[in-house]
């Protein structure tokens, strides 16, 4: 009887130990293979984000080349980079070269500053410090230099970090958008096997709506967070036409590519109302205005967001919002669409939940086969 009853537990053991060495070894897979694609994460991340928001534009791109997927991702890329990545080098050779002229004249010592218009020390709260400091550098800029020359080097460090995370950002960009091109050359494969994917997980029912709600929030992140940048980017180009400063239309294009890697536009507005009023080349009350409006335009992105984003994808727009303003604060530039897509996901897997819930709990108050006939409504009659 012993020996009958041993042979079963054995036979159970040994399924154990094989079921835990398999999970082992798929676990040990996972890290593996996670440790060797983390260098490739946030490049594929970005990949695969552009593709999904281009893909519509790359259908429309198809027809017009009669069918022809690689030639249109081809095009789409080649115009992506010439749009983005055009401006960036001109911008950066003109950046690069003040730079240059300015560490010239500091080393030639025979660079200058205006004195400061009187009217600057009547600015609230910091107009005589900002004022004296000004004053200063311009009577005696090497001696100015030489006695902040502790903070000076520590915002020339901020600086170059700065633009080394912007150039940074905009080559991943670049990168991405060439990836994206092959992603969307093989998009109706990709798609099948998305859907195999979502259906695998989620069910046969559920996956495609997940996949449909995925892409859809994609697409909405992006449109708002492109159509923003290039809104801004065209309220700030003509106030800095209006108001005069130098370089207008090359200071439009980088409002337009630090709104595309969800940088602040103040970096560019700040400095062009500081160039305003120490030119001075306005009366006051119109440099005040131009002020207010460089202002405003610079931060104009915080009120359109919630107006645009959450555009045709079934979860509400606070959730989209929501997930989107964490997915940021939490993960960066790529939290913004993945931070939307799992908040938007939840919400409807938990939405899906209670409404399985509640439809349960209505057939279960139904009366069963067997009970005695309900009492007649008299309600209406009473």
């Amino acid at each position: 009887m012993s020996t009958e009853n041993s042979t079963p537990r054995t036979q159970q053991s040994r399924d154990l130990t094989l079921i835990l060495i398999r999970v082992g070894l798929v676990g040990l897979l996972v890290v593996l293979s996670a440790r060797v694609f983390a260098p490739f994460m946030g490049l594929m991340m970005w990949a695969l984000i552009l593709a999904v928001a281009l893909y519509p534009l790359h259908l429309k791109v198809v027809k017009w080349l009669s069918g022809r997927h690689g030639r249109a991702a081809t095009l789409l890329v080649v115009s992506g980079i010439l749009l983005v990545g055009a401006p960036t080098v001109m911008i950066g050779s003109a950046f690069a070269g003040h730079l240059h002229g300015a560490y010239t004249a500091f080393e030639d010592k025979t660079i200058t500053l205006k004195q400061p218009d009187p009217s600057v020390a009547e600015w609230p709260l910091v107009g005589k410090r900002v004022y004296g400091a000004w004053s200063a550098a311009a009577t005696n800029l090497p001696a100015f230099l030489e006695e902040h020359q502790a903070k000076l080097k520590n915002l020339s460090k901020r600086l170059l970090s700065v633009a080394a995370n912007t150039a940074g950002s905009i080559l991943l960009f670049l990168a991405s958008l060439i990836v994206a091109g092959m992603i969307m050359a093989w998009g109706e494969s990709g798609s099948a096997a998305m859907t195999r994917i979502f259906s695998a997980l989620a069910g046969a029912g559920t996956g495609p709506q997940l996949q449909s709600l995925s892409t859809a929030t994609v697409r909405s992140v992006a449109v708002g967070v492109i159509g923003i940048a290039f809104i801004q980017s065209l309220l700030l180009g003509i106030g800095f036409i209006v108001a005069g400063i130098p370089g207008a239309g090359l200071l439009a294009l980088a409002v337009l590519l630090l709104g595309i890697c969800q940088l602040p536009a103040a970096v560019i507005s700040l400095p062009a109302i500081a160039y305003l009023w120490w030119a001075g080349d306005s009366s006051t009350l119109m440099t005040i205005v131009y002020s207010i409006y460089l202002l405003v335009a610079g931060l104009v992105d915080n009120v359109l967001k919630p107006l645009l984003l959450g555009r045709g994808v079934d979860a509400p727009m606070p959730v989209v919002l929501i997930g989107a303003l964490g997915g940021l604060a939490t993960s960066g530039i790529i939290g913004l669409f993945v931070g939307a897509v799992l908040l938007s996901v939840g919400y409807v897997i938990f939405m899906q939940w209670v409404d399985s819930a509640g439809e349960s709990e209505g057939a279960g108050a139904k009366p069963r086969a067997g009970d005695g006939p309900a009492a007649p409504d008299t309600s209406a009659t009473g």
